[in-house]
This record gives structure tokens, C-alpha cells and sequence, in this order.
């Protein structure tokens, strides 16, 4: 696998692809070890002075920690809170986080994460989303020097068309939450420009609060809710804005006796992994300003120019990913649970901005924390993935899962001696993920996840089930209308920062086959966009992605990046198909920004694939199970992914990368299925 330490420098777009065909832009990239300058930032929390494995983990689906949606209806807000994350200060004494988490006005108790919402497929569940974070209330994530970290030089809500003159403190910060993999209309999908702040201020899309979400899923599986507005995702998810969304069905029922044998509770167990950093007085610290962890590497050793006026002082500004050097479950930090010596489910979810991981479970002796004395690794069956069970069981010892995408696993603790532990391990690294495993480790402590103490006697009155029937799949169907060829790219903004892009790979067309065309303005002309829409393309650009309403299309994803993309589409589950090596012969081409004039310094960089040729077929990677519905995929650098799916029904949706930092800085799109885009 090409990585990107290993790609020669490519000057000014020009020339033909190298190796694999794997291309990056003119700057100075290469990833600096963020946890480097970690060490040097004063005020932060020092993960290697957290407890590790003390902190019980709260499951998701303990029955008093799920909604209740007996009546079909339910009001859930966004409000700020406390939570306690199990950090500690130098001295040993908790230190309490503030959040902006969810829950009921009802009984006022706000969570992170969220708590769960479990619905049985094909009945309808309509959610009131309320936003309770007042504009008087103090931006939740500031920097070491105490201001707000959110960059209002992105694309973002207030940014847009008639909201330039708002702000966060004037008009309150702006939410609209996704049910992540849900089959649901347009109005109730979360789009980013439905959003809406607590001073009853709307977005240019916006539909209603009241959404409702009507059962139509391909199966039972597991969904996640979270925020999703534009260009402050990535903040208000790290800000506690994430939850879990079960769907289950006749054979999924979630109960004990279930028709397949799968562990239901206590012995089904729900998580969702992150990754944070903290203050040393508790807060939540996001990087964004000179001097913080990775902001030289992203900003200044980039030879981006951040304009004064724009960025007093440097910033703030996004940065193109993050990396935490604190492991959190459940809103805990590296927790632990005790367990029986039986079957486990465990339902796991990537919840983290860039990181992708890569899994492994070591039984170590009681009392361990790290992986010196491991006894043994112990192998576990996927039988899986978003939206639903597998094609079959796949047993593995490693299972690489993207940032978004869920897992269904089952782990059985009898093959443990009795009084011992096992660590839950990631080796995906620490770094931008191209594929490699294991990656490479820059902090100390983020090899390991979470422990479990196999210290409770089994309960005998309890059969240890073991699923059979496993034998689902994605369930799309075979008769393909279209192939569609997209494009990953990774360019510059206007100021010179890594700016990753979607685009295509083939002159645009509608859901009839017609042209789209770039817009026929002067900028566009300007800068010799004219014709046929064709390259990188920025959100705010005409709908290219444009499929016929009950269409099954299969997608061409080709990645001209030097990394991995975790691609998720709104509406529909996919089967994926293949991968294929391919190469290419790039054309510059500019990228119009939100804010573009006819002058060339407002514009962007990026490049358009010519040239095109396919190459060997990629056999699926190691530690990859992907044979269950998916609603994410991995893109991989230097390889066209093939994935397939059917559209049915109509409106405006989105498709984008999963990671957040990505999607924030233009990583995605708008999908629109049917006439009207």
C-alpha cells in the first residue's frame, strides 16, 4: 500500500500520476506526529496520568437508559450539561466536563452520549428535536486562550445567502440532527441546511422540527443519531451530540429467546468509541489556534496564508483532521465492564472524527493495562455491519471499521481464565489511515479502548446462545440502470490549507441523461469553468449526483488522494462490490469557493482525472468484512470502489466523507434523487 510518506512531491499539478495513481497537492504535506506537539501544550490533560480500565462503562442498551417511544412520539433536546468522563486532575480529584448532550425537557437529564432510541422496523417513530442551547450561553469549545474555536471562514450556516450578518452570539448555535442509515424522507433526513438555533432561526432548506421516521429500513440494525449542521459538525458531535438508534425486527427482536440465538440483554452490549482531548480543568480542548497540537502541521507547515482580519492571531481555523490522545467509551475514558464467561454481543460504533480503527481483543492478567503480559489474542465472529446482519459469520482476530461505520460482533469470554482480562486493542494508528496496518502510534496511551473482567460466575439459568441463521446480506438488487464514476480529491482553498473535495470523474449528467453545466456567472467563466460540470466541485456548486428516483446505480469511487475516505451516502444501503487499482493523468483545474470573486486569489486548487486507466482487481484487505448492508465503505488511495445501491425515494439528499473534519471543509455534496435538483 502506498502511503503518503512514500509519494514523491507533485509540483503544481502537472505532470502524470505516479505508482498507483495516487496524487496530493503542491504544499509541503506530511504529517507531523500531533502528539509532538502535544507534549509542548501547556493546560491540557496528560493522558498517561488517567486512570486506565477503573471507570465503569455505562451499556447503551441497559433498559433504563433507552427513550421511551411506546407512544410513537417523542421530544429530545439539545441542552448543556455536566458529565463526568471519569478524568481526573493532578491531585486525584474528579474533574466534572461540560458538554452539550441530549435528552428530555421531561426529566431534564442531558447525556453524552445521547440515550438510545430502539424501534421495531416498520413502525413509525416521529421525534420533536428541540435546540436548548441559549445564545447567552458561552461557547462550550475555546481554546487555551479561552475563545471560541468554530471558523467562520468555512462554508458554513452563517455563511449562507441572507445569514451573513448572523452570529452565534446573536442568533445561538445552529443544530439539525441525522439518524445516521436512516431510510427516510428528505424532510426528516437532517440535511446540513435544515438547521435551526434556539432563537428559532431556520436554514434555506429547512423543512420542520418533527421528524418522523417511518420503519422502512432494510432490516434490523444499528443506526446512530447525531449532529449534522453545515460546517459545525465536527464541533457540535465533539461537543456530546452523538447517540445510538437500534432498529429490530422479527428475527432481531433484542430478547432473550430470539429465533437466531444472539445474546440479548445484560449480554448484549452497545458501544460507541471516540477519541478527545482535555483540558487539564476538565473541558473539552479541540485544536484550532497557533501553538495547539497538529495546527503547525495542518496551518504553517502547509504554507497557508490565514488573512489577519480573518484569523486574528492565527486562527481560529479548522484544521484538515484530528486525532485525541484520550480514548473514550460511552463517554468514558478507557473504561472497563465485568463479565460472565459466556457470549457476548457487542454492538461497537466508530464515533470518532478521522480515526480509523482497527481492532483486537488480548486476554491479559487481572489488574493490566497495557499488552506486556498478554496471554493470548483471542478471535471473534462478525456477523454484522450498519444497517444489518451478514451474508454469513466471518471469523477474524483484527476487523478495520471507518469513522461512522458500526459493527456487530460477537466474543466469547469462556475461552478467558476465570478472574482475568481483556483489553480491547486498536492498532489503526494514530495518523491519516492509507490502508497500513498497524498504523503508526504517535500517542502512548490509544493502542487500547477498554477492558472487560471476566470476574462474574456464569449465571447457569441463563442458556449461553451462539447465533445460527445468519444469513442476510446487503439485499440490493441485481439490475443496475447506471454506473456512475465519482471522484475523491484533496486540494488547496483559497488560503492555501488542505482542502479535501468530492467531485466526478466523467462529464455530469442529470437524472435523464442531460448535461449540467457549470453556472453560467462570472466567476465561473472567470475561471474557465464553462461547459459540462467535470472535477472537484465544492458543496455550495450545482447538484451533480442527480440518480432517478427507483434507480439502482452502482458507484465508481475513485480516490486521487493520498488517504483513506470512510464515504457515506444519505438515504440508502449498498452492497459493496470490488475494488481496482487505477492510475491517471491530472489536469489543474480551479475550485470555486463559497466566497469567490473573479479574482484568482479567492479561488481554489484542485485537480481534474483525464486518462483514466483501470488496472488489476484488489483483492479485499485483510481485517475488511463488509458481506452485511453498508451505508459506509472505505475508499482506499489509488483504488476505484465499487458499491450499489437503489434509490427509492425522492428529494434532497447528501453523500460525503465520514470524516468530520472533511465534510466540514467542503467533503461533501448535495444527492439528489429525482426531478427538482
Amino acid at each position: 500500500m502506498v502511503s503518503r510518506r512514500d509519494l514523491l512531491k507533485y509540483s503544481a499539478f502537472a505532470g502524470t500520476a505516479a505508482g498507483a495513481g495516487v496524487l496530493f497537492n503542491n504544499s509541503k504535506w506530511m504529517f507531523l506526529h500531533p502528539g509532538e506537539a502535544a507534549v509542548l501544550a501547556g493546560g491540557l490533560s496528560d493522558p498517561t496520568l488517567q486512570p486506565k480500565f477503573v471507570e465503569p462503562v455505562p451499556n447503551a442498551l441497559d433498559p433504563g437508559f433507552i427513550y421511551d417511544t411506546s407512544k410513537g412520539k417523542i421530544k429530545v433536546a439539545v441542552s448543556p450539561a455536566t458529565h463526568e468522563t471519569g478524568l481526573v486532575s493532578s491531585g486525584g480529584n474528579r474533574l466534572p466536563t461540560p458538554i452539550w448532550g441530549y435528552g428530555t425537557q421531561q426529566d431534564k437529564i442531558y447525556t453524552w452520549p445521547g440515550r438510545t432510541f430502539q424501534v421495531r422496523n416498520g413502525e413509525s417513530l416521529e421525534v420533536t428535536w428541540e435546540n436548548r442551547i441559549k445564545k447567552q450561553d458561552p461557547y462550550l469549545l475555546t481554546g487555551l486562550n479561552g475563545q471560541p474555536v468554530y471558523d467562520t471562514s468555512l462554508h458554513w450556516a452563517y455563511s449562507l445567502p441572507g445569514y451573513e450578518g448572523f452570529t452565534i452570539p446573536s442568533k445561538g448555535n445552529p443544530i439539525v440532527v441525522h439518524v445516521h442509515g436512516s431510510h427516510s424522507d428528505f424532510e426528516s433526513d437532517g440535511n446540513p441546511e435544515f438547521f435551526f438555533s434556539s432563537t428559532n432561526l431556520r436554514g434555506p432548506q429547512y423543512e420542520q422540527k418533527k421528524y418522523n421516521y417511518d420503519g422502512t429500513q432494510p432490516g434490523a440494525g444499528l443506526l446512530w443519531y447525531h449532529d449534522h449542521a453545515l460546517g459545525l459538525t465536527r464541533l457540535n458531535v465533539y461537543s456530546g451530540m452523538a447517540g445510538f438508534f437500534f432498529v429490530r425486527d422479527d428475527f432481531d427482536t433484542g430478547l432473550p429467546g430470539n429465533p437466531l440465538g444472539l445474546p440479548a440483554f445484560p449480554y448484549e452490549l452497545a458501544y460507541a468509541i471516540q477519541d478527545r482531548m482535555f483540558k487539564d480543568t476538565g473541558e473539552l480542548f479541540y485544536p484550532a489556534f497557533p501553538g495547539d497540537p497538529a495546527y503547525d502541521d495542518f496551518i504553517t507547515g502547509e504554507g497557508a496564508v490565514l488573512p489577519p482580519d480573518l484569523f486574528p492571531g492565527g486562527g481560529p481555523t479548522a484544521l484538515a483532521e484530528f486525532f485525541g490522545d484520550h480514548m473514550v467509551v460511552n463517554g468514558k475514558i478507557w473504561p472497563k465492564t465485568d463479565v460472565e464467561p459466556r457470549n457476548y454481543r457487542l454492538r461497537l460504533l466508530n464515533g470518532c472524527d478521522s480515526r480509523f480503527l482497527a481492532i483486537q481483543f488480548f486476554e491479559v492478567p487481572p489488574g493490566a493495562t497495557g499488552f506486556g503480559s498478554a496471554i493470548q489474542q483471542l478471535d471473534f465472529t462478525v456477523i454484522g455491519s450498519d444497517q444489518g446482519l451478514a451474508s454469513s459469520p466471518t471469523t477474524v482476530s483484527t476487523l478495520v471499521f471507518e469513522p461512522g461505520s458500526r459493527y456487530d460482533i460477537i466474543l466469547d469470554f469462556k475461552a478467558v481464565t476465570p478472574g482475568n482480562r481483556v483489553i480491547m486493542k486498536n492498532i489503526g494508528g494514530d495518523e491519516p489511515f492509507g490502508g497500513d496496518i498497524p498504523g503508526p502510534q504517535v500517542f502512548g496511551e490509544t493502542d487500547r479502548i477498554m477492558a472487560f473482567d471476566v470476574v462474574v460466575p456464569l449465571d447457569g439459568t441463563v442458556p449461553d446462545t451462539n447465533p445460527t441463521g445468519i444469513n442476510f446480506g446487503p439485499g440490493v438488487p441485481n439490475n443496475p440502470t447506471r454506473t456512475r464514476k465519482l471522484a475523491l480529491f484533496e486540494g488547496t482553498d483559497q488560503y492555501g490549507r488542505l482542502q479535501p473535495l468530492l467531485g466526478t470523474a466523467e462529464p455530469a449528467t442529470d437524472h435523464l441523461g442531460n448535461p449540467i453545466n457549470w453556472p453560467d456567472t462570472p466567476v465561473y467563466q472567470a475561471a474557465g469553468l464553462v461547459g459540462q460540470m467535470e472535477g472537484p466541485i465544492a458543496w455550495h456548486s450545482p447538484t451533480t449526483e442527480n440518480p432517478a428516483l427507483n434507480s439502482v446505480e452502482i458507484w465508481e469511487i475513485y480516490n486521487a488522494t493520498g488517504d483513506a475516505h470512510p464515504i457515506h451516502l444519505h438515504l440508502v444501503h449498498f452492497e459493496i462490490m470490488e475494488r481496482q487499482a487505477f492510475s491517471f493523468t491530472p489536469v489543474s483545474q480551479p475550485v470555486i469557493q463559497h466566497d469567490s470573486t473573479t479574482d484568482p486569489a479567492t479561488w481554489g486548487q484542485g485537480i481534474r482525472l483525464t486518462n483514466i486507466s483501470l488496472g488489476a482487481m484488489i483483492p479485499q484487505p485483510a481485517g475488511y468484512v463488509e458481506n452485511a448492508p453498508k451505508d459506509m465503505v472505505i475508499a482506499l488511495p489509488g483504488q476505484v470502489t465499487r458499491i450499489k445501491m437503489k434509490f427509492d425515494k425522492p428529494g434532497r439528499y447528501v453523500w460525503h466523507c465520514h470524516i468530520l473534519s472533511h465534510e466540514d471543509h467542503e467533503m461533501m455534496r448535495v444527492l439528489h434523487v429525482g426531478p427538482g435538483a
